[in-house]
């Protein structure tokens, strides 16, 4: 198996974890249902430019821009988290964030040898993205939140 499958099928599990079990229990305030699909988006962008660019020394500099970029983003909403979230989710979310620059890393390693698995994950995250904002802004927003902010 390659690393790069590896990596990114086990934070696909996390964040399903996370996503069907933390989220769908407490629901998401505004901020959440809009920063979620960033974060995805991040990755995706990434990814896809990783997948589509040819290689070279600039596309590489602009990839590592971009994955920086995201890596620091899906941490972007983590000081608010800690208000609302308990222990268990704030971990899963620590090992999101180990993964988050692995899966990152391992797809510029393995561009070259698997670019339609990097593409097939690019694409996938995108479909979560869109599920994300059809789901949270359109479908769930009409339920109420239960949001208890954590002291």
């Amino acid at each position: 198996m390659s690393p790069f499958l590896f990596a990114v099928g086990l934070q696909g599990l996390v964040i399903f974890i996370d996503e069907f079990y933390f989220h769908h229990q407490r629901g998401l305030p505004r901020w959440e249902r809009i920063g979620h699909p960033v974060d995805s988006f991040s990755t995706f962008i990434a990814l896809f430019f990783l997948a589509m660019a040819p290689r070279s020394p600039s596309n590489e500099i602009i990839f590592i821009g971009l994955a920086i970029a995201s890596s620091l983003c899906v941490t972007k909403d983590e000081w608010v988290h800690s208000k609302i979230c308990g222990p268990a989710e704030m971990w899963l979310h620590a090992v999101l964030f180990v993964l988050h620059p692995v899966v990152l890393i391992t797809a510029m390693n393995e561009r070259e040898n698997q670019p339609l698995l990097i593409l097939g994950a690019s694409s996938a995250i995108f479909i979560f993205m869109i599920y994300q904002i059809v789901y949270w802004n359109f479908i769930a927003s009409q339920i109420p939140v239960p949001i208890e902010i954590k002291t």
